[in-house]
């Protein structure tokens, strides 16, 4: 049984919601007591996930491009009129992109990583922050990697990008920090997702052997954290990195 974080009364919008670690954010939220906006560019997989957990809680699918922001507004003002008001901005959209040396790593793949992973958070707090600061209320956690840490070899546009959402977390919560508003990220270790498609076989033994723990985080404790930081016990700490990595980061 999990232990008990109090969500009750709150709305969240995750980005990603659909599948992976975004859907078991979404379900520990729901068994949280909260409602929930899930974001996914793929609208059909959203609408199946929304239906499959309406039994646990209120669930919304709304389709959403986070690279572009007239989509992201239009998100963000369904969501509102869905659910009255947004208390909890996960953004967990991301890519990994391929697997090849930094020299050889092709301009488009790499803008497109960026895209996704940096600039969806960016703009996803943009269009959020100010109804935030309008209720005096708000948790934001933004899912980094302990790649944006330790920079991981044949993967440095994910590394960068992941490296951006820690820098982009300590900004924000600073600006933040006169209000009831927390920012903060977490750095998971790699969990078994849709995005090991995305890498090849020998990434993801490098991965696998750089974590003491020697095994992949799973998604359910990955939930667990963002929920915490996404409740109103963390009212004091803001603009931090959780680790998650399984004892791999030593900072």
């Amino acid at each position: 049984m999990a232990n008990q974080i109090d969500l009750k009364g709150r709305n969240a919008v995750v980005t990603g919601g659909a599948q992976g670690i975004g859907r078991a954010i979404v379900e520990r939220f729901l068994d949280s007591g909260a409602s929930i906006a899930i974001w996914d560019r793929d609208e059909k997989l959203a609408q199946q996930t929304a239906s499959e957990l309406s039994a646990r809680g209120r669930v919304v699918a709304i389709p959403v491009d986070v690279t572009h922001y007239a989509d992201i507004e239009k998100a963000r003002d369904a969501s509102l009129k869905a659910l009255g008001r947004i208390d909890i901005l996960v953004n967990n959209a991301g890519i990994t992109g391929p697997n090849v040396t930094t020299w050889e790593y092709p301009i488009d793949a790499w803008q497109s990583v960026m895209r996704v992973n940096l600039d969806g958070p960016f703009m996803c707090c943009k269009a959020i922050v100010p109804s935030m600061i309008a209720q005096n209320y708000g948790r934001i956690v933004n899912i980094a990697s302990v790649a944006g840490k330790e920079g991981n070899p044949n993967a440095p546009a994910y590394s960068a990008s992941k490296a951006g959402v820690i820098a982009l977390t300590k900004s924000l919560g600073k600006e933040l920090a006169s209000y009831d508003i927390g920012v903060n990220c977490i750095t998971p270790a790699a969990a078994k997702t849709a995005m090991f498609e995305q890498m090849t076989p020998s990434h993801i033994d490098y991965m696998l052997s750089k974590i003491p723990r020697a095994r992949f985080v799973n998604v359910e404790e990955i939930a667990a954290l963002v929920a915490f930081c996404a409740s109103a016990d963390c009212s004091f700490t803001t603009g931090s990195a959780f680790d998650i990595s399984g004892g791999r980061a030593t900072y």
